[in-house]
């Protein structure tokens, strides 16, 4: 079997998320300005909102991988769907964590069962069981297409979350689109957007590198049949 040529987009994208990150956190630290009410503390707020994108933008994928999947039937978009929700499920993990860290200080507690926390505690449960679906199931080609459809129904958990601050009354501020946005100096904008950036370039770089361990599990499940075959 031939040595699969080298990823150079691959390589690319981890040393771009390499030199980002860095400057993600000096900006965070050393150029955003101190929040006055919150503090210091208010400084996870850089790395909270940004985890909670790219979770978001990875179930989208999902998403559309998934439709993709049942309508063209091919393997690649199931891989990029498998992959997508697994690394959709570290940021969002990530988020969640990042939330509770910023919330007891402010809030005095580490979790609240409002609207948006519960509705994200869901979503968590719904993932980890998408994910556990796809490692536990014998039949490869029934389990892609059961996935593909629990992968639509569950990025509903998107929008809801995205909406619960908007519909109903909860503690947990709109800092994007709302009014609570006016409060954020220039430069708590640029840090938010260039930490956006760089969640996002990361999570580029590590989907890439899933999708390419999953390709090569398959050609090796492939040179593994063929050589039982001809041992047969």
């Amino acid at each position: 079997m031939s040595r699969p040529p080298r990823d150079r987009w691959g390589l690319a994208l981890i040393a771009a998320a390499a030199a980002l990150l860095p400057l993600a956190v000096l900006a965070a630290f050393f150029y955003a300005p101190r929040e006055l009410s919150m503090g210091d503390v208010q400084r996870i707020f850089y790395f909270h909102v940004p985890s909670a994108w790219v979770g978001f933008f990875g179930f989208f994928v999902t998403f559309l991988a998934s439709i993709a999947y049942l309508v063209r039937g091919e393997r690649r978009w199931d891989i990029i769907a498998a992959s997508s929700a697994e690394v959709g499920l570290t940021f969002i993990t990530a988020a969640v964590v990042t939330g509770s860290l910023w919330a007891r200080p402010v809030w005095g507690t580490y979790w609240t069962w409002e609207p948006r926390l519960t509705i994200s505690a869901v979503q968590l449960l719904v993932y980890v069981a998408y994910v556990m679906l796809r490692s536990a199931a014998d039949n490869p080609a029934q389990t892609a297409r059961f996935s593909a459809v629990y992968g639509i129904v569950a990025f509903v958990t998107v929008p809801l979350s995205w909406f619960a601050i908007r519909w109903w009354r909860t503690i947990h501020p709109d800092v994007l689109t709302g009014g609570d946005s006016s409060g954020l100096e220039p430069r708590m904008v640029q840090t938010l957007m260039f930490c956006l950036l760089t969640f996002t370039v990361l999570y580029f770089a590590i989907l890439r590198q899933r999708v390419r361990l999953e390709a090569a599990r398959d050609r090796l499940a492939a040179l593994r049949e063929s050589e039982d075959l001809d041992l047969g």
